[in-house]
């Protein structure tokens, strides 16, 4: 039995690979068609720059078509294994589906590893550098900073933002203070042209003070402000969830997003991240059992349709899931762990209606 897993496991990969690899090229040579004109702009190698697009921009579009494309390779390699009417010897010599899955478990391991390390660590970082680079629909993310860069802070309640900072982010220029009462609303803006750490103090000079209530705004030359501030990723991030890794995620939830965008839109993210590891292996659950149905019978085309049914309906849950709690209707640890929970209820009905068979 070992030797069929390790064959199963071989054949899934290997169609894995080239699903996964052949539409991400697919895509990124399109990508590269239509952004020629940028990624050759100032270039000094046109040949580097686009192996480096192509580099930086393949990460992402593995990310993007992982699971679908491991759900192809398993749908695919059943089915396979069907037309050949190897199905039925499987199934004859006693191997039930939940034996089967466990033959796979470890390819289903590796293969979540694979996917979150791809998603939380080389897509953060590749698209960071996309950014920086401002290449094709990039530059609308790209950051226009000052001297220093623009740098996003959190100090209890309050939210700040600075056009200019030096590297150690002790002087700060054209400071914006967003005062917020406990209830998260604002009660003042505070401009100031120039602040400067003095222990854990800052002082503020050129100060203007505009308040809540309709009141002329207060003008002062120097004001000192208490607060120990926190930075937003060292202000390199423009707030969006898809370029931060699971920490950076966190971080962001615990200092209330920063004032860039809601909590939840990082906490969906957040959870939702951690699902990736179990994805691959629960996809593999719901495809085995429905396998039990060519055990006398060969219509391949049958599994083909319920797989592909499936693995569209969780693809599509989970964008809808997703969005959802990115807008505040539903908590967010529900909103990432609700498609995969599903899925895996799924697999479990199957795999019970499948032993029920046997």
């Amino acid at each position: 039995m070992k030797i069929f897993g390790r064959m199963l496991s071989r054949m899934i990969l290997s169609r894995f690979f080239v699903i996964v690899v052949g539409i991400s090229l697919l895509v990124v040579t399109l990508e590269v068609i239509a952004n020629l004109d940028d990624i050759l702009a100032g270039a000094a190698n046109a040949q580097a720059s686009v192996v480096r697009y192509v580099m930086l921009r393949l990460p992402g579009l593995l990310a993007v078509f992982f699971s679908m494309s491991l759900l192809l390779a398993v749908v695919l390699t059943l089915v396979e294994l069907g037309y050949r009417n190897e199905i039925a010897p499987i199934w004859a010599a006693g191997v039930s589906p939940f034996q089967l899955l466990l033959m796979l478990l470890p390819l289903g391991v590796v293969l979540g590893i694979t996917q979150f390390m791809l998603s939380d660590r080389l897509v953060p970082n590749a698209m960071q550098q996309l950014i920086q680079w401002g290449v094709g629909d990039f530059a609308r993310k790209k950051l226009h900073p000052g001297q220093g860069g623009v740098i996003w802070m959190r100090a209890g309640n309050d939210i700040l933002r600075a056009e200019n900072t030096n590297k150690g982010a002790t002087r700060l220029g054209n400071l914006v203070i967003f005062r917020r009462d406990r209830d998260g609303l604002l009660s003042e803006q505070i401009y100031a042209r120039q602040a400067r750490r003095t222990g854990k103090r800052w002082l503020l000079e050129n100060v203007v003070i505009y308040r809540r209530e309709p009141v002329p705004p207060a003008r002062v030359p120097v004001m000192v402000y208490s607060g120990e501030l926190k930075l937003a990723a060292e202000g390199m991030r423009s707030g969006d969830p898809e370029v931060m890794s699971l920490p950076e995620l966190r971080y962001f939830v615990k200092n209330q997003g920063f004032g860039l965008r809601p909590v939840h839109v990082y906490a969906v993210q957040w959870h939702h991240r951690l699902t990736l590891f179990f994805v691959p292996l629960l996809l593999m659950a719901v495809c085995i059992p429905l396998a039990t149905r060519f055990r006398r019978h060969g219509v391949a085309g049958g599994l083909l349709l319920a797989g592909v049914a499936i693995g569209f309906g969780f693809f599509l849950f989970d964008g809808l899931a997703q969005t959802m709690g990115e807008i505040g209707l539903v908590p967010a640890w529900l909103a990432g762990w609700l498609p995969a929970a599903s899925l895996a209820l799924l697999a479990l009905a199957l795999y019970l209606r499948a032993e029920t068979v046997q």
